[in-house]
Protein backbone atom coordinates (compact mmCIF):
# COMPACT_ATOMS: atom_id res chain seq x y z
CA UNK A 1 0.00 0.00 0.00
CA UNK A 2 2.92 2.39 0.96
CA UNK A 3 4.15 1.49 -2.66
CA UNK A 4 0.59 2.27 -4.31
CA UNK A 5 0.81 6.27 -2.62
CA UNK A 6 4.45 6.55 -3.12
CA UNK A 7 4.07 6.11 -6.81
CA UNK A 8 0.69 8.20 -7.09
CA UNK A 9 2.90 10.97 -5.45
CA UNK A 10 5.94 10.71 -7.46
CA UNK A 11 3.64 10.57 -10.40
CA UNK A 12 2.16 14.06 -9.40
CA UNK A 13 5.23 15.70 -8.35
CA UNK A 14 6.49 14.91 -11.58
CA UNK A 15 3.67 16.18 -13.92
CA UNK A 16 4.02 19.46 -12.48
CA UNK A 17 7.55 19.58 -12.54
CA UNK A 18 7.39 19.28 -16.59
CA UNK A 19 4.20 21.47 -16.87
CA UNK A 20 4.90 22.53 -20.39
CA UNK A 21 5.41 18.66 -21.49
CA UNK A 22 2.44 17.38 -19.55
CA UNK A 23 0.11 20.03 -20.90
CA UNK A 24 1.38 19.17 -24.30
CA UNK A 25 1.13 15.26 -23.72
CA UNK A 26 -2.66 16.15 -22.30
CA UNK A 27 -3.39 18.18 -25.38
CA UNK A 28 -2.35 15.97 -28.20
CA UNK A 29 -4.39 13.27 -26.41
CA UNK A 30 -7.29 15.60 -25.74
CA UNK A 31 -7.37 16.31 -29.60
CA UNK A 32 -7.34 12.62 -30.86
CA UNK A 33 -9.85 11.69 -28.37
CA UNK A 34 -12.34 14.68 -29.82
CA UNK A 35 -11.86 13.43 -33.56
CA UNK A 36 -12.55 10.17 -32.91
CA UNK A 37 -16.01 11.28 -30.60
CA UNK A 38 -16.43 12.98 -33.64
CA UNK A 39 -16.54 9.54 -35.64
CA UNK A 40 -18.11 7.69 -33.22
CA UNK A 41 -21.12 10.40 -32.93
CA UNK A 42 -21.75 10.44 -36.59
CA UNK A 43 -21.23 6.52 -36.42
CA UNK A 44 -23.50 6.09 -33.78
CA UNK A 45 -26.47 8.14 -35.46
CA UNK A 46 -26.39 6.76 -38.46
CA UNK A 47 -26.03 3.35 -38.07
CA UNK A 48 -29.19 3.71 -35.64
CA UNK A 49 -30.63 5.47 -38.61
CA UNK A 50 -29.80 2.55 -40.88
CA UNK A 51 -31.32 0.41 -38.57
CA UNK A 52 -34.67 1.94 -38.07
CA UNK A 53 -34.60 1.91 -41.98
CA UNK A 54 -33.93 -1.69 -42.11
CA UNK A 55 -36.99 -2.73 -39.88
CA UNK A 56 -38.88 -1.19 -43.36
CA UNK A 57 -36.67 -2.72 -46.12
CA UNK A 58 -39.82 -4.78 -47.68
CA UNK A 59 -42.27 -2.06 -47.44
CA UNK A 60 -43.15 0.76 -50.17
CA UNK A 61 -44.91 3.46 -49.08
CA UNK A 62 -47.48 5.56 -51.49
CA UNK A 63 -47.76 9.04 -49.75
CA UNK A 64 -51.74 10.61 -50.69
CA UNK A 65 -52.43 13.83 -51.95
CA UNK A 66 -54.44 15.64 -49.14
CA UNK A 67 -57.13 16.34 -52.19
CA UNK A 68 -57.05 12.03 -52.29
CA UNK A 69 -60.59 11.27 -50.52
CA UNK A 70 -61.39 7.90 -49.90
CA UNK A 71 -62.74 5.96 -52.76
CA UNK A 72 -59.89 7.16 -54.50
CA UNK A 73 -58.02 5.44 -52.36
CA UNK A 74 -59.59 2.28 -52.56
CA UNK A 75 -59.08 2.44 -55.91
CA UNK A 76 -55.43 2.72 -55.71
CA UNK A 77 -55.19 -0.06 -52.87
CA UNK A 78 -57.33 -2.30 -55.17
CA UNK A 79 -54.59 -1.90 -58.42
CA UNK A 80 -51.90 -2.45 -56.04
CA UNK A 81 -52.71 -5.86 -54.61
CA UNK A 82 -52.70 -6.87 -58.30
CA UNK A 83 -49.36 -5.97 -58.49
CA UNK A 84 -47.10 -9.81 -58.04
CA UNK A 85 -45.30 -9.95 -55.48
CA UNK A 86 -47.46 -7.79 -53.18
CA UNK A 87 -48.28 -9.51 -49.91
CA UNK A 88 -50.20 -7.35 -48.14
CA UNK A 89 -51.60 -3.55 -48.47
CA UNK A 90 -52.87 -1.05 -45.87
CA UNK A 91 -54.49 2.41 -45.77
CA UNK A 92 -52.85 4.71 -42.96
CA UNK A 93 -53.66 7.57 -41.89
CA UNK A 94 -51.94 10.46 -40.95
CA UNK A 95 -52.65 10.25 -37.46
CA UNK A 96 -51.87 6.37 -37.21
CA UNK A 97 -48.79 7.67 -38.78
CA UNK A 98 -48.03 10.43 -35.81
CA UNK A 99 -48.35 7.78 -33.27
CA UNK A 100 -46.29 4.70 -35.11
CA UNK A 101 -43.63 7.88 -35.21
CA UNK A 102 -44.52 8.89 -31.48
CA UNK A 103 -43.45 5.34 -30.20
CA UNK A 104 -40.00 5.27 -32.76
CA UNK A 105 -38.80 7.91 -30.83
CA UNK A 106 -39.66 6.59 -27.69
CA UNK A 107 -39.24 8.96 -24.65
CA UNK A 108 -38.43 11.68 -27.37
CA UNK A 109 -41.83 11.69 -28.94
CA UNK A 110 -43.52 13.90 -26.54
CA UNK A 111 -41.37 16.63 -29.08
CA UNK A 112 -43.76 15.70 -31.73
CA UNK A 113 -46.75 17.27 -29.58
CA UNK A 114 -45.28 20.86 -30.48
CA UNK A 115 -46.12 20.42 -34.37
CA UNK A 116 -49.61 21.46 -33.73
CA UNK A 117 -51.28 20.49 -37.10
CA UNK A 118 -50.21 16.98 -38.11
CA UNK A 119 -48.05 17.46 -40.72
CA UNK A 120 -48.09 14.02 -42.08
CA UNK A 121 -49.83 12.77 -44.75
CA UNK A 122 -52.03 9.56 -45.46
CA UNK A 123 -50.71 6.61 -46.87
CA UNK A 124 -50.90 2.91 -48.05
CA UNK A 125 -48.49 1.11 -46.72
CA UNK A 126 -47.55 -1.96 -48.98
CA UNK A 127 -45.40 -5.32 -47.59
CA UNK A 128 -43.24 -6.79 -50.57
CA UNK A 129 -41.22 -10.27 -51.40
CA UNK A 130 -38.21 -9.19 -53.08
CA UNK A 131 -36.76 -5.76 -54.86
CA UNK A 132 -38.44 -6.20 -57.78
CA UNK A 133 -41.42 -6.30 -56.44
CA UNK A 134 -40.95 -3.11 -54.73
CA UNK A 135 -39.75 -1.49 -58.52
CA UNK A 136 -42.85 -2.43 -60.05
CA UNK A 137 -45.10 -1.38 -57.34
CA UNK A 138 -42.96 2.11 -57.31
CA UNK A 139 -42.98 2.55 -60.93
CA UNK A 140 -47.32 1.61 -60.86
CA UNK A 141 -47.68 4.02 -58.18
CA UNK A 142 -45.69 6.83 -59.29
CA UNK A 143 -47.96 6.92 -62.24
CA UNK A 144 -51.50 6.86 -60.55
CA UNK A 145 -53.45 10.28 -59.82
CA UNK A 146 -54.05 11.23 -56.54
CA UNK A 147 -50.26 9.93 -55.51
CA UNK A 148 -47.87 12.09 -54.46
CA UNK A 149 -44.48 10.41 -53.68
CA UNK A 150 -43.57 6.98 -52.93
CA UNK A 151 -41.19 5.96 -50.07
CA UNK A 152 -38.56 2.93 -50.66
CA UNK A 153 -36.06 1.98 -48.31
CA UNK A 154 -34.20 -0.73 -50.21
CA UNK A 155 -31.54 1.82 -51.68
CA UNK A 156 -31.19 3.95 -48.92
CA UNK A 157 -30.64 0.91 -46.75
CA UNK A 158 -27.60 0.00 -49.26
CA UNK A 159 -26.09 3.38 -49.29
CA UNK A 160 -26.06 3.60 -45.45
CA UNK A 161 -24.52 0.68 -44.78
CA UNK A 162 -21.64 1.48 -47.23
CA UNK A 163 -21.23 4.94 -45.61
CA UNK A 164 -20.99 3.03 -42.50
CA UNK A 165 -18.91 0.53 -43.68
CA UNK A 166 -16.72 3.57 -44.93
CA UNK A 167 -17.02 5.42 -41.67
CA UNK A 168 -15.63 2.02 -39.76
CA UNK A 169 -12.30 1.61 -41.82
CA UNK A 170 -11.63 5.20 -41.95
CA UNK A 171 -12.01 5.23 -38.34
CA UNK A 172 -9.64 2.63 -37.51
CA UNK A 173 -6.56 3.93 -39.52
CA UNK A 174 -7.10 7.39 -38.52
CA UNK A 175 -7.25 5.82 -34.66
CA UNK A 176 -4.00 3.98 -35.29
CA UNK A 177 -1.99 7.01 -36.64
CA UNK A 178 -3.38 9.37 -33.80
CA UNK A 179 -2.94 6.24 -31.11
CA UNK A 180 0.80 6.02 -32.48
CA UNK A 181 1.37 10.27 -32.24
CA UNK A 182 -0.34 10.28 -28.76
CA UNK A 183 2.04 7.24 -27.67
CA UNK A 184 5.25 9.21 -28.79
CA UNK A 185 4.24 12.50 -27.33
CA UNK A 186 3.62 10.48 -23.69
CA UNK A 187 6.83 8.72 -24.64
CA UNK A 188 8.82 11.93 -24.91
CA UNK A 189 7.73 14.10 -21.96
CA UNK A 190 8.13 10.81 -19.67
CA UNK A 191 11.44 10.59 -20.85
CA UNK A 192 12.23 14.16 -19.72
CA UNK A 193 11.12 13.61 -16.39
CA UNK A 194 13.64 9.90 -16.61
CA UNK A 195 16.58 12.48 -17.71
CA UNK A 196 15.78 15.11 -14.76
CA UNK A 197 16.12 11.87 -12.20
CA UNK A 198 18.74 9.86 -14.27
CA UNK A 199 21.18 10.14 -10.85
CA UNK A 200 17.83 9.04 -8.43
CA UNK A 201 16.98 6.55 -10.38
CA UNK A 202 20.79 4.64 -11.04
CA UNK A 203 21.01 4.90 -6.91
CA UNK A 204 17.87 3.20 -6.53
CA UNK A 205 18.75 0.58 -8.74
CA UNK A 206 22.37 -0.08 -6.98
CA UNK A 207 20.84 -0.46 -3.67
CA UNK A 208 18.74 -3.28 -4.95
CA UNK A 209 15.13 -1.47 -6.04
CA UNK A 210 13.47 -3.41 -9.09
CA UNK A 211 12.69 -2.42 -12.81
CA UNK A 212 8.97 -2.36 -11.67
CA UNK A 213 9.65 -0.22 -8.29
CA UNK A 214 11.53 2.37 -10.54
CA UNK A 215 9.29 2.16 -13.45
CA UNK A 216 6.04 2.46 -10.80
CA UNK A 217 5.63 6.69 -10.62
CA UNK A 218 6.72 7.04 -14.07
CA UNK A 219 4.08 4.64 -15.16
CA UNK A 220 1.28 5.98 -12.75
CA UNK A 221 2.18 9.37 -14.85
CA UNK A 222 1.30 8.05 -18.08
CA UNK A 223 -1.97 7.21 -16.90
CA UNK A 224 -2.89 10.01 -15.20
CA UNK A 225 -2.37 12.22 -18.42
CA UNK A 226 -4.66 9.57 -20.33
CA UNK A 227 -7.26 9.86 -17.51
CA UNK A 228 -7.28 13.52 -18.29
CA UNK A 229 -6.76 13.70 -21.57
CA UNK A 230 -9.93 11.19 -21.44
CA UNK A 231 -12.01 13.33 -18.89
CA UNK A 232 -11.78 16.25 -20.91
CA UNK A 233 -12.36 15.08 -24.60
CA UNK A 234 -15.51 12.99 -23.07
CA UNK A 235 -16.63 16.58 -20.96
CA UNK A 236 -16.16 17.83 -24.62
CA UNK A 237 -17.87 15.83 -26.52
CA UNK A 238 -20.80 15.62 -24.44
CA UNK A 239 -21.35 19.68 -24.20
CA UNK A 240 -20.84 20.24 -28.23
CA UNK A 241 -23.21 17.19 -29.12
CA UNK A 242 -25.53 18.27 -26.23
CA UNK A 243 -25.50 21.24 -27.78
CA UNK A 244 -25.83 20.27 -31.03
CA UNK A 245 -29.33 17.73 -30.30
CA UNK A 246 -30.59 20.83 -28.54
CA UNK A 247 -29.99 22.78 -31.51
CA UNK A 248 -31.20 20.70 -34.83
CA UNK A 249 -32.48 17.63 -32.46
CA UNK A 250 -36.27 18.55 -33.43
CA UNK A 251 -35.89 19.72 -36.90
CA UNK A 252 -33.60 16.45 -38.14
CA UNK A 253 -35.72 13.97 -35.99
CA UNK A 254 -38.73 15.46 -38.34
CA UNK A 255 -37.46 15.44 -41.71
CA UNK A 256 -35.56 11.96 -40.94
CA UNK A 257 -38.11 10.20 -39.28
CA UNK A 258 -35.01 9.16 -36.79
CA UNK A 259 -34.02 10.41 -33.48
CA UNK A 260 -30.66 11.27 -32.62
CA UNK A 261 -29.03 9.10 -30.18
CA UNK A 262 -29.32 10.73 -26.09
CA UNK A 263 -26.04 12.57 -25.49
CA UNK A 264 -26.15 10.36 -21.65
CA UNK A 265 -25.70 7.41 -23.65
CA UNK A 266 -23.24 8.74 -25.84
CA UNK A 267 -21.30 10.39 -22.79
CA UNK A 268 -20.85 7.23 -20.78
CA UNK A 269 -19.62 4.69 -23.68
CA UNK A 270 -17.36 7.48 -24.82
CA UNK A 271 -16.33 7.65 -21.01
CA UNK A 272 -15.71 3.74 -21.08
CA UNK A 273 -13.28 4.38 -24.26
CA UNK A 274 -11.42 7.49 -23.66
CA UNK A 275 -10.97 5.97 -20.21
CA UNK A 276 -9.46 2.69 -21.52
CA UNK A 277 -7.50 4.56 -24.73
CA UNK A 278 -6.03 7.02 -22.17
CA UNK A 279 -5.03 4.22 -19.44
CA UNK A 280 -3.37 2.31 -22.59
CA UNK A 281 -1.77 5.34 -24.45
CA UNK A 282 -0.33 7.20 -21.26
CA UNK A 283 1.33 3.33 -19.97
CA UNK A 284 2.24 2.50 -23.17
CA UNK A 285 4.22 5.62 -23.25
CA UNK A 286 6.06 5.52 -19.90
CA UNK A 287 6.79 1.19 -20.55
CA UNK A 288 8.51 2.57 -23.98
CA UNK A 289 10.33 5.53 -22.59
CA UNK A 290 11.88 3.18 -19.97
CA UNK A 291 12.44 0.63 -21.46
CA UNK A 292 16.49 1.18 -23.00
CA UNK A 293 16.77 3.52 -19.72
CA UNK A 294 16.07 0.16 -17.29
CA UNK A 295 18.04 -2.27 -19.80
CA UNK A 296 20.96 -0.54 -18.87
Amino acid sequence: MSSFFYNIKQAFLQIFRNKGMSLASILAITAMMLILGLFFVIYVNVNLFTEIIKQDYDTVEIYLKDSTDEEQAQSIMDTLETVSGVTSVKYRTKDQALQILKKRWGESGYLLDSLGENPLPNSVVIKVTNLASANRVNAIAGKMDGVESTKYYKETVDKLTRVTRFMSMAAVVIMAFLIIVSVVVVSNTIKLTVFARAKEIQIMKYVGATNWFVRGPFLVEGMIIGIVSSLIAAGLTYVLYGKLVSLIGVQVMTILSSPLVPAGYLFTNLMIIFLAMGVGIGSTGSIISMRKFLAK
